[in-house]
């Protein structure tokens, strides 16, 4: 059920607003023609229940950029 969906995407999304505008952008952005809206926006939310939180992700990205330029200069 999406609702089982969307409580999993909110493990990672804390905000129910960010949430919604996430979705959609993703959903405009990977959509399909000749398939059904609601199996793209359910692929989303599992998308997101599934993926890396955004706060662990960017600190990762940060911290492995910090160490290259500490070795560059």
């Amino acid at each position: 059920m999406r609702s089982d969906l969307i409580f999993g995407a909110l493990t990672h999304v804390t905000n129910r607003y960010e949430l919604c505008q996430l979705a959609s952008k993703a959903t405009r952005k990977l959509h399909k023609p000749n398939t059904r809206l609601q199996d793209t926006t359910n692929e989303v939310l599992d998308r997101f229940k599934d993926t890396i939180p955004m706060d662990d992700a960017s600190d990762a990205v940060v911290e492995k950029v910090q160490v290259q330029e500490r070795r560059a200069a």
